[in-house]
């Protein structure tokens, strides 16, 4: 996959990827194998992969690696330390630094623990106008005020942290819990124009039977993309959130019906106005994934 070098490209790239893929900053010889491994986004992490000793060395070697002095600059996202810590101002005066550099690798940055407008607006007031900026909500307080997060100008698009979420709720194991916030996020998005959220990595890494059925409990609530912690859950959850041969050509075969006679109803299946844009979209995102990949 070949990812963009500017705002819009950015926007687009982040906007309709499937897979996302967390490596952490303090790793670089974990880079270029993250880059390889298909996702369609990397995200270089220097908040939960790096520990507090690490965090300075991190961000220096994530930026030496989006750096536009590097003979090939890395394209990633950055998920920085949440607001209130004591790494947060000095990973946005970097990145900061790093924007104004020609050339840069960035492609956006990840707030963890983002629970209130505010919390984004430090970002947005410091990063340049047009770069994505990708909330990723985890707590009681982030998920009511999804949509006031998700509606800023800036966000590209929200993502959820459901072990951070769970802890903070006091929750038990299971998923149930976890099906009312993502529901929130998903309307929120919608509500606010912007893409769908990109579901919590799974916990699980060799178990990929349980890592399929989490993608599928999040495409079935509306989400957009899930992100990832190893390599090998990246073509399971692609598998998953593709559309699949028979949605791409049920849609199809709805457009062309529409066009040719102007049905009302198609196979036995009622064609009205959601349903004709329900196919649009499966196009549009078969389309995407189809480019992401090549």
């Amino acid at each position: 996959m070949t990812t963009g070098m500017v705002s819009s490209d950015a926007n687009s790239v982040i906007g309709t990827a499937l897979t996302a893929l967390f490596v952490p900053g303090d790793r670089p010889e974990r880079f270029a194998k993250a880059l390889a491994a298909g996702a369609d986004v990397v995200i270089l992490d220097l908040e939960d992969a790096v520990q507090p000793a690490n965090k300075e060395q991190a961000r220096e070697q994530a930026l030496k690696a989006l750096g536009s002095g590097a003979s090939s600059p890395m394209h990633a996202l950055v998920r920085i330390n949440p607001p209130g810590s004591p790494w947060f101002d000095a990973d946005l005066k970097a990145l900061q630094r790093l924007t104004r550099s020609p050339g840069h690798g960035l492609l956006g940055v990840m707030i963890p623990k983002s629970e209130t407008a505010e919390h984004i607006k430090a970002t947005v007031d410091v990063i340049p106008t047009g770069l994505p900026i990708v909330p990723l909500v985890e707590s009681a307080l982030g998920i009511i005020n999804a949509f006031n997060i998700a509606k800023l100008p800036g966000v590209s698009r929200l993502a959820f942290g459901a072990v951070d979420y769970t802890l903070d709720i006091e929750a038990g194991p299971g998923s149930r819990v976890l099906d009312y916030p993502r529901s929130v996020l998903v309307v929120a998005s919608r509500a606010a124009g912007i893409a769908p959220p990109l579901d919590t990595p799974s916990t699980s890494i060799h178990d990929l039977n349980r890592v399929a059925d989490d993608a599928g409990t999040g495409k079935m609530l509306g989400f957009g993309g899930k992100m990832c912690i190893h390599p090998a859950q990246l073509p399971i959850v692609r598998s998953v959130y593709m559309p699949t041969k028979e949605e791409t050509e049920w849609a199809k075969t709805v457009l062309a019906g529409s066009r040719n006679s102007g049905a009302a109803s198609l196979g036995g299946e009622m064609i009205d106005l959601p349903v004709l844009e329900r196919a649009k979209r499966l196009l549009v995102r078969s389309k995407s994934s189809t480019e992401l990949m090549e």
